[in-house]
């Protein structure tokens, strides 16, 4: 924590220099600090939170270096910074305008702070408001100062544009939609007045600055009448770039605000024959923007883009299918307190099936718009041999999930006696058979086993022309599914190449002698220097060596003989004899204690 504050305090002390230079009067880069203090302090993730404590620690250093202290610890005594203070020479130092500045950015990151936690506690918004404000009155305060004649006249139109922005981010709060578009277009117009007027670095930060300012445009002429802005806001949408972004979730969250504006119209949907009344608000929302959602994914400029809006109305759709499902729970409760059988199918489980079957049906064509970019990559030449490419078996993996959404689609709820679906949904699993089929033949054909490949070859080719056969009554359901056509002509071609390529595989590779099978009882220990097949060896009991082992005669460990004892002359004993002999007492007695011997 400590080395994060010191690092801190290095950066604001290497900003500090870097306002301070400043030839003719005083200037202060107010967007571009901004910019950088929000990137490194928290707003890189959405931490307003974090950004709040900065700007507080801040004020706190700055307050401290300029001796500019609002009383002491027992006594609180406001100060103000005035353009009269400017005026005089002991405080031309553009800090005191960087006071106001953070005292601003201090007040805004409080409300956007507010603003996430309004989500979920509705009554912070009124604190939301109160700290708008605040930033609003720092800001005009920032603009009155910088109207003083020691301050450059770059410094005077970015507290201009600053101070339109936070006063149009107020009357946006407010529902102000005219007031707030005024504000909005004033801070457009000065910024892009300033992206012509100065350097490629600094005008592209005013050009994302344009951008962020945009959506938060057309969203109010929207609500003034504006039809067109809509569209506008669409496109917006699908030029925001891959990766998201705050851009990004700005657009979603106006997007999703105007679409619950409308759905308050909306009381009924019609499908497979059936109207059914849709009161969940969530539910109104989704199925109103559905049709915006599928003709943005048809005219994405790329298939990043395409992915992302995939991805974006997956999670919609999974989010109102968990709406609804919550009300299901509740209608299950008051049916079993009612005591009522459980007949036809209600029109809550109906709307639910119908949400499933869109996100199942999602998922098909998204997937299905991977697999072709993959088999578009497949045939290319890859110029990096060591960089790994696309294989069939990426392709078989798609399929699989795409026969299994198709599957889970023929079990939906309400549907089981629907013929026709159930018909149309056998013969789109046909399709992504035959299709799944012929990768699956491709990825045979790689490891060269001709034979089974071929096989596969022919039954993508019973699979599409069944496909053929069935089509005809359903010529309106089958318009967004692959065309089989193609499929047969590209199976053609592929059987042949697979014949010639079988054919010269055969004639390439050198006759291996053929050795027969021999059952020998040998062990293999003692016939290393020939090769037999002996399917024993790969068995549960290979005759490796020969247990237990048999007996062999081996030398005995030699003892030690001696040789010369026979040879050995003892010397005489008579004379030890007689003396046992001739001893009367005493001989006995030395013959006890061996003094005779």
């Amino acid at each position: 924590m400590a080395a994060d504050k010191l690092k801190e305090t290095k950066l604001s002390t290497m900003d500090e220099n870097k306002e301070n230079s400043t030839e003719d009067g005083i200037g202060l880069e107010i967007l571009q600090i901004i910019k950088d203090s929000q990137q490194q302090h928290g707003l890189r993730h959405g931490d307003y939170q974090r950004y709040r404590g900065y700007c507080s620690r801040r004020l706190r250093r700055l307050r401290k270096t300029l001796g500019f202290k609002c009383g002491n610890r027992h006594k609180f005594t406001g100060k103000k910074v005035t353009v009269e203070m400017l005026s005089d020479n002991k405080y031309c130092d553009n800090r005191y305008l960087l006071l106001v500045l953070m005292e601003a950015e201090r007040a805004w990151s409080y409300a956007m702070q507010l603003k996430q936690e309004a989500n979920t506690e509705p009554r912070k918004r009124f604190h939301l408001l109160s700290r708008l404000r605040k930033a609003a009155k720092h800001g005009e305060r920032l603009e009155k100062l910088c109207e003083s004649p020691r301050v450059d006249a770059k410094t005077k139109l970015e507290a201009q544009a600053y101070t339109s922005y936070l006063s149009g981010m107020v009357r946006f709060e407010l529902q102000e939609w005219k007031a707030a578009m005024e504000a909005f277009n004033k801070c457009k117009t000065i910024y892009e007045k300033l992206a012509s007027a100065f350097t490629e670095e600094l005008a592209v930060l005013y050009h994302q600055r344009v951008e962020e300012i945009s959506p938060n445009i057309r969203y109010c002429a929207y609500n003034i009448g504006d039809q067109n802005a809509m569209n506008e806001l669409m496109q917006m949408r699908l030029s925001a770039g891959g990766g998201g972004g705050m851009m990004a979730e700005k657009l979603e969250a106006l997007i999703t605000q105007t679409r619950a504006k409308q759905a308050a119209t909306m009381s009924e949907v019609e499908w497979r024959g059936r109207t059914v009344p849709v009161k969940i608000d969530k539910a109104r929302i989704f199925l109103l923007g559905l049709g915006d959602n599928e003709a943005a994914i048809a005219l994405a400029a790329n298939e990043e883009t395409k992915e992302r809006l995939y991805e974006t109305l997956l999670a919609e759709c999974r989010d109102t299918i968990q709406a609804v499902r919550e009300e299901l729970k509740t209608e299950a409760k008051q049916r079993e307190r009612s005591d009522e059988a459980g007949g036809k199918v209600s029109n809550l489980q109906f709307l639910h099936s119908y949400l499933t079957y869109i996100k199942l049906w999602t998922v098909v064509k998204r997937n299905e718009s991977m697999a072709h970019v993959l088999q578009a990559k497949l045939k290319e030449t890859q110029p990096d041999e060591n960089k790994r490419g696309p294989r069939p078996q990426d392709l078989i993996r798609l399929y699989d999930i795409i026969l299994q959404s198709l599957a889970e689609l023929s079990s939906l709820q309400g549907l089981e006696d629907d013929n026709a679906f159930q018909k149309e949904v056998a013969l789109k699993m046909l399709v992504y058979k035959a299709y799944r089929c012929f990768f699956i033949a491709q990825s045979y054909v790689l490891v060269k086993k001709w034979s089974e490949a071929l096989v596969l070859y022919e039954r993508v080719l019973k699979y599409a022309k069944e496909v053929q056969s069935k089509a005809k009554s359903f010529n309106n359901s089958l318009k967004d599914l692959p065309d089989v056509q193609e499929l047969i002509t590209e199976v053609n071609a592929e059987k042949y190449s697979l014949q010639a390529a079988a054919i010269l595989d055969t004639e390439d590779t050198p006759e291996a002698p053929i050795q027969p099978n021999v059952r020998d009882n040998t062990p293999l220990c003692e016939r290393l220097e020939t090769f037999h097949l002996d399917p024993a060896l790969v068995g549960k009991q290979p005759n490796l060596v020969q247990f237990p082992p048999d007996f062999q005669p081996i030398p005995c460990k030699p003892l030690f003989f001696d040789l010369a004892l026979n040879h050995v002359a003892f010397p005489p004993l008579d004379d030890k004899v007689e003396q046992k002999g001739k001893g009367g007492l005493t001989g006995y007695i030395k013959g006890i204690f061996g003094f005779g011997s």
